[in-house]
């Protein structure tokens, strides 16, 4: 087990896994441009557990970066370290059973079996003996308050916050009226705190000792200036839940934001827990013993007392929601101007900032909207503190990693919720919250149609887009193998289910701002009974014979069974070249990178509102809109822009590539 940062960074590096840059470098981009060639190559070591869930990805990821010399900063940067299967799996001590021997024990934990025997009670007894040892321990105090910085002497800028991708804070940059300066944030040159585990609990705890309510969640803030922050959380987070509580309150919200401490502590604060488990009960099972936790020094929470630097201060409650649009109109009086759906942009609040954008992990930049401000009343940190960080983008990041660890750690959990499900598989185009492959013991007719909406009522899965159900003879995590099931197995006209619903509040295609629609693809093989919209159960299109028309038409790859066709621009080239199954994507997409056509697929097309027909045939626009162009009766969002380095910090990274040391 890791304590700490330090000893995690120790472990690292006698296991080959980190790579230290003595050169200095930017945290401008820099380390970002970096980092993100590094995700993308081979890791030294992959993980053998990992190749039976994620065979194409098992062995990326390159090494853990120490950066020992940052510009402008008094602490040295660790990223990447989580960004390999190997790593995660050190992480969270389960390298030699790999993901799935935590979720085995957490199996055992939520399907109990009644013991038979003296014998089984003994053995019982065992196994849930490390329960009474994970709860949090209040201890005095701990090495994150080594160091203590209040009042005036805060300053955040002292830290190295990245500024992940060029467009990051520029509001101007993806088409907003306001620019930076108007929006209150310029003065942090579009940089971010990416991996902090934000400590809130809800007003009616306040002055426990031991508050039920405490929280850890995972959300981005940006740099306003020395001692402010604006805090990005979504609607249906834990902790925005907490704000509106505050809110209705009429006070502040105490919040402290805690960087490092045991290795397992980024892990649990990302990960899906019911309502009522706490992450620092999830954290204490999977670090063997309870998490130290000291009190704050300013505001009235408990902190990792082994974190490397901890963050404290109020957020305001003055300031409404998101979904704050600014106007283009500059008022010449002073006054703000006016914005959407009645709204005017005086409603921005005192106590926010309109916050971002920010590249995300959704390979898009997500975009500005209001958010609060954080008030900073103290720095505390270790006195040889690491500043632990992450950078999202376009897949494979470091996120990726942990994201496929809570798919294998949770998949009991699921099946607890969700009887029918074998299996399940995120895969990387979907970016998590965009696409999920189900496995299914089929045993009656539309049991796959029950299974999605299971699924889109089930915790975090509830932001799901896409659901495709194949039957358990497929498997599951061959992607491949589960699209032949799908144009071996489909009539479009039959088995396509669209549902209105909430969508995760990063999807930019949704016409509204967390609401739109929702696509499952029942692929499994049919029954009687299954007989939708008329159509026979066992009827089947005639195998596809679509041909490439133009350099604009492909004819799809091998596992579309001739049904399938990936076009430039318009749907309708996709029927005209006999396809059944078109997905239509910008000019700039290679039509023959079949990740990258399904990558875009998900992220840029609403099912109810840019899907069409002809006759069975069904089409997908998924190339990027405009205001105004609305369809269906749905409307469109502003559409972001995609990730892409800037030539100058590629041109730089490229030239000391040598001086870094690789």
């Amino acid at each position: 087990m890791y304590s700490s940062v330090r000893q995690f960074v120790d472990a690292l590096e006698r296991a080959g896994e980190l790579h230290r840059v003595t050169a200095p470098v930017s945290p401008l981009l820099e380390i970002s441009e970096i980092t993100d060639r590094q995700c993308k190559a081979p890791c030294p070591t992959a993980s053998e557990h990992a190749r039976a869930f994620d065979p194409r990805f098992a062995d990326r990821g390159g090494k853990a970066l120490l950066f020992d010399n940052v510009e402008g900063s008094d602490f040295p940067v660790l990223i990447n370290a989580y960004g390999s299967y190997r790593r995660t799996e050190m992480a969270l001590r389960c390298v030699e059973g790999g993901f799935e021997a935590i979720a085995a024990r957490l199996a055992s934990l939520t399907k109990p079996e009644p013991p038979k025997s003296l014998g089984d009670i003994l053995r019982k007894a065992r196994e849930f003996l490390p329960l009474l040892r994970v709860p949090p321990k209040r201890v005095r105090s701990g090495p994150c308050q080594e160091v203590v910085h209040e009042g005036g002497d805060v300053d955040l800028t002292r830290l190295p916050l990245l500024k992940c991708w060029p467009l990051d804070g520029d509001p101007a940059a993806v088409g907003s009226p306001w620019d930076a300066e108007r929006a209150g944030t310029a003065a942090g040159g579009g940089r971010y705190i990416t991996f902090g585990g934000i400590h809130t609990i809800h007003p009616r705890d306040i002055g426990k000792k031991k508050p039920p309510s405490h929280n850890v969640g995972m959300y981005r803030l940006q740099l306003i200036d020395k001692n402010r922050l604006a805090m990005h959380w979504h609607m249906h987070h834990d902790g925005a839940a907490h704000w509106r509580a505050w809110k209705k309150a009429g006070q502040k919200m105490p919040v402290a934001i805690s960087l490092g401490g045991e290795s397992v502590m980024p892990y649990a604060a990302t990960a899906p827990l019911p309502p009522g488990i706490s992450e620092l009960l999830m954290a204490g099972f999977l670090h063997g013993k309870g998490i130290r936790m000291t009190q704050a020094k300013t505001v009235p929470l408990w902190v990792p007392a082994n974190a490397e630097i901890v963050i404290e201060g109020f957020v305001s409650t003055e300031c409404g929601e998101p979904g704050f649009v600014p106007s283009a109109k500059q008022q010449t009086d002073g006054s703000p101007p006016h914005g959407s759906a009645g709204a005017t942009a005086g409603d921005l609040g005192a106590g926010a900032v309109f916050e971002g954008p920010f590249g995300d992990h959704t390979g898009f930049y997500s975009l500005p909207d209001r958010y609060p401000i954080v008030e900073v009343t103290a720095i505390t940190h270790r006195r040889d503190a690491i500043y632990p960080t992450i950078i999202v983008g376009l897949p494979p990041q470091e996120d990726y990693y942990l994201g496929k660890a809570t798919e294998r750690v949770f998949l009991p959990l699921l099946k607890t919720i969700v009887h029918d499900i074998a299996d399940y598989h995120l895969p990387l185009f979907g970016c998590f919250h965009n696409c999920a492959f189900i496995s299914i013991k089929k045993e009656y007719p539309l049991q796959a149609r029950r299974v999605m909406s299971s699924i889109w009522g089930a915790g975090q899965m509830a932001w799901t887009k896409v659901i495709v159900v194949i039957d358990d003879d497929v498997n599951v995590h061959d992607e491949h193998a589960v699209w032949r099931a799908v144009f071996e197995n489909c009539h479009f006209g039959r088995d396509l289910e669209m549902v209105n619903g909430p969508l995760d509040i990063l999807d930019h295609a949704a016409p509204r701002l967390g609401a739109g629609h929702k696509l499952g693809i029942d692929a499994t093989k049919k029954i009687p009974g299954e007989e939708v919209h008329g159509i026979a159960h066992d009827l089947l299109p005639t195998p596809g014979q679509t041909r490439e028309t133009s350099p604009s038409v492909c004819s799809g790859p091998d596992f579309g069974q001739g049904r399938c066709a990936f076009v430039h621009g318009d749907v309708q080239r996709g029927f005209d070249a006999g396809a059944d199954f078109v997905i239509a994507v910008d000019e700039s997409v290679d039509l023959s990178d079949a990740d990258a056509v399904l990558f875009h697929w998900c992220a840029n097309f609403d099912p109810g509102r840019d899907t069409h027909w002809r006759d069975h045939r069904v089409g997908f626009d998924a190339t990027p809109k405009k205001p105004g162009e609305t369809r269906n009766g749905q409307p469109v969002r502003d559409f972001p822009p995609l990730l892409t380095m800037d030539d100058a910090t590629r041109t730089k990274v490229r030239s000391r590539w040598a001086e870094y040391g690789f």
